[in-house]
């Protein structure tokens, strides 16, 4: 076999190489914009939310959910708002509305940020995280009721 045709294969292989990659990269591209556009669609909300906002959200029906301790939730919760300390998120999920915007807090936003994580990864799409907690809702002289 002659020099230049030996060439002419060994450049045909690499060009079959390239090639190959390239296809490669497409698909690898074409997943991950899938990917993301199948997460913006599903994850309707922000992660999380200013206590305003919060605020404007329990106005309008949303299901305010806290996480905190029952002696927490005696010493000031928001109105109509349901408990279930994050100990217990995982075995009373059920109890939780999931054709419903799902407001979670806590006391300074910490375990409202974690049961939202445990959510999300249950497939909850209408869910957020108030930042500041409880701390922020008094803070800002909103509506506290006390007791059980």
């Amino acid at each position: 076999m002659s020099k230049q045709v030996q060439k002419t294969i060994k450049k045909k292989k690499n060009n079959n190489i390239w090639l190959f990659l390239g296809g490669l990269i497409i698909i690898a591209l074409a997943v991950i914009i899938g990917f993301s556009q199948n997460t913006a669609e599903t994850n309707t909300m922000p992660l999380e939310v200013s206590v305003e906002n919060a605020y404007q959200m329990r106005e309008n029906g949303a299901f305010v959910l806290d996480v905190r301790e029952l002696s927490e939730w005696e010493d000031g919760h928001i109105p109509d708002a349901t408990l279930i300390p994050l100990g217990q998120l995982e075995s009373r999920m059920d109890e939780i509305p999931k054709d419903q915007e799902v407001l979670i807090v806590c006391r300074s936003g910490n375990r409202s940020a974690q049961a939202r994580d445990i959510l999300y990864n249950a497939g909850f799409t209408t869910i957020t995280s108030m930042a500041g907690g409880m701390n922020q809702w008094i803070a800002k002289s909103y509506e506290v009721e006390f007791g059980q």
